[in-house]
């Protein structure tokens, strides 16, 4: 700890607030805190390593906020945990034989979609009208989720933004997509956690100072998430989407 400089802890903690306060709703904080955790100069394996256990404390607070105002399904997302607990771990212990980069082009495809058919369905996510589902789709929700977990342990970027979509899709309504997404979001980071600790690639210095910061962002969005409503969950699902949007396309100009 003596080797650690306050300045580079407050930074990192300054922007694990902000991620998390984003992260607690619609997902991609690591759009913010794995560049800090970059800055800071620990590898790219590490800084991702170390970014999920800080996530992972900020998804459960955000989590248990959500299940205090009645947003989470307990009876569905309960019977969808260990799914995507399971795609998860899976997903971390491949991603140390084959490349990550393997998915992006069609991570990119995914999302340029999500954010055409959530920006021109103007009152799509405004009113709950989920149903119990038929075998079939539940067999495909099922799936989907599964996938979702194994990409989040694979790569991650996004995870919480894919997760709330599926959500949508069945019928749910923004907020209480967000509050089921939340609940499985925290399921995939506590298994790629596992994993990444057992593969002692975790900075416990760094990823516990902010983690406690991401605590207090959580907190903050969820609250404000939760007052605002679902039209404000829109918005800022749209405003990330298109953001991871134009960061995977930037990486592509940039590995070019």
């Amino acid at each position: 700890m003596e080797d650690i400089q306050i300045s580079t802890l407050l930074l990192l903690m300054f922007f694990g607030f902000l991620a998390a306060f984003i992260d607690s709703v619609v997902g991609g904080g690591g759009l913010i805190s794995i560049p800090a955790l970059l800055f800071s100069g620990l590898s790219p394996s590490a800084a991702i390593a170390t970014n999920k256990l800080a996530s992972s404390m900020g998804s459960l607070t955000s989590t248990i906020a959500f299940i205090r105002s009645g947003k989470v399904d307990f009876k569905l997302v309960s019977k969808l945990f260990p799914l995507i607990f399971i795609g998860s771990l899976l997903g971390a212990w491949i991603v140390n034989f084959v490349s990550p980069e393997l998915l992006k082009p069609m991570i990119l495809v995914l999302l340029i979609a999500i954010a055409i058919y959530t920006f021109f369905k103007k009152d799509w996510g405004q009113k709950s009208t989920y149903h119990t589902l038929t075998w079939q789709k539940a067999a495909l929700f099922a799936f989907a989720i599964f996938a979702i977990g194994f990409y989040d342990g694979f790569l991650g970027a996004g995870t919480g933004s894919f997760i709330l979509f599926a959500f949508l899709m069945i019928g749910f309504d923004f907020l209480h997509s967000a509050g089921n997404a939340k609940f499985l979001n925290f399921g995939s980071n506590l298994a790629a956690l596992i994993m990444f600790i057992f593969l002692d690639t975790v900075n416990f210095s760094y990823g516990i100072p902010m983690g406690i910061s991401m605590i207090a962002g959580a907190l903050a969005g969820s609250k404000f998430a939760i007052k605002k409503g679902v039209a404000y969950v829109r918005v800022l699902f749209i405003i990330v989407t298109v953001i991871l949007i134009m960061k995977n396309i930037l990486d592509y100009i940039m590995g070019g």
